[in-house]
């Protein structure tokens, strides 16, 4: 009998097309079906109008870019997205303002005697307010998106996995899908890799050396700073910041369960995990919009309590 050492490690194949359409007929999706159904009606329509008065081969000849675009726009893929989906969005991000600044109401547009090449009829472009889904954070650390719901937010460590036995990876792994099985809404993992600066660590214990009741300890304090310059020097240190999302549409005590569960069951998995509060959502929220710039300061919420403030986003 083999030791739980030698178990082999479980290994979970993840399907690329995860969120792949269901296929209806031929391989097709509804919508691709709708697409083709649509071209091939107005098709027909235009055939039976125009039988009578033009040759046949000419109706071919008009019709037949129409299909190969129809079903081109059906079957086409770009950037992983349906291309008639793609093509939408990049008409409606053609049309929407491409700068956006923080504002309650409308923008005034600029006054007569400013002009500019940038934009159209040599007049400067008035910008529009910066719409953001998230409207607040409440008492329990959730962030409101309003008709979409709360999203709660949970910090989350890291576990060494390379580290461990085939036997302790398993059961990391099956605490793991507990946890992916037992979820009953949408959730988000995200990880940041951030550089770390040891100097100033290095600096305390420099500063910290002769004070120290014994001369080997001052030697070994004053090694270890050096080690931690050199290894600065010779490497990039990074901290990997892990925060869960899990998103509700129902009562926001609903969202808070789901965070919770999300604790429990992460714990399984040796994840020391916890929920934000208001500050640290607060904190988190404003992190993640501006990864490289210092905090802003906060703007009160509807509720008054901190949230990220907005200024400098802009729509690229």
């Amino acid at each position: 009998m083999s030791r739980p050492n030698d178990e082999a490690p479980l290994r979970a194949r993840i399907p690329a097309d995860v969120e792949r359409e269901d296929r209806v007929a031929f391989n097709l999706t509804w919508r691709q079906l709708a697409i083709l159904t649509v071209t091939g009606l107005v098709i027909y329509a235009a055939w039976t109008a125009v039988a009578t008065v033009v040759p046949p081969p000419i109706v071919i000849a008009l019709t037949l870019p129409v299909a190969g675009t129809a079903f081109f726009l059906a079957v086409g893929r770009r950037d992983g997205i349906s291309l008639d989906t793609w093509l939408l969005h990049a008409v409606r991000h053609r049309r929407s303002p491409h700068q956006l600044v923080p504002a309650d109401g409308p923008i005034s547009p600029a006054p007569a005697w400013v002009s500019t090449t940038a934009g159209s009829g040599d007049r400067l472009p008035v910008p529009a307010p910066l719409r953001l889904p998230a409207k607040g954070i409440t008492a329990d650390g959730l962030i409101d998106l309003g008709p979409d719901g709360t999203t709660g937010l949970v910090t989350a460590s890291t576990v060494a996995f390379g580290l461990r036995t085939p036997a302790e990876q398993n059961g990391l792994v099956a605490g793991f899908a507990r946890w992916l099985h037992g979820l009953d809404g949408p959730a988000q993992i995200l990880v940041r890799a951030r550089r770390v600066d040891l100097t100033q660590m290095a600096d305390r214990l420099a500063a910290r050396a002769p004070s120290l009741p014994h001369p080997a300890l001052e030697d070994a304090a004053r090694a270890h700073a050096a080690f931690v310059d050199e290894l600065a020097a010779r490497r990039e240190l990074l901290h990997r910041h892990v925060t869960v999302a899990v998103r509700s549409t129902r009562s926001p005590g609903h969202t808070v369960h789901q965070a919770t569960e999300t604790v429990r069951a992460l714990s399984g998995c040796e994840v020391a995990a916890t929920v934000l509060d208001p500050v640290d959502a607060a904190t988190t929220l404003a992190d993640a919009l501006s990864p490289a710039a210092m905090p802003a300061p906060a703007l009160p919420d509807s509720a008054g309590r901190p949230l990220p403030n907005l200024d400098g986003m802009e729509k690229l």
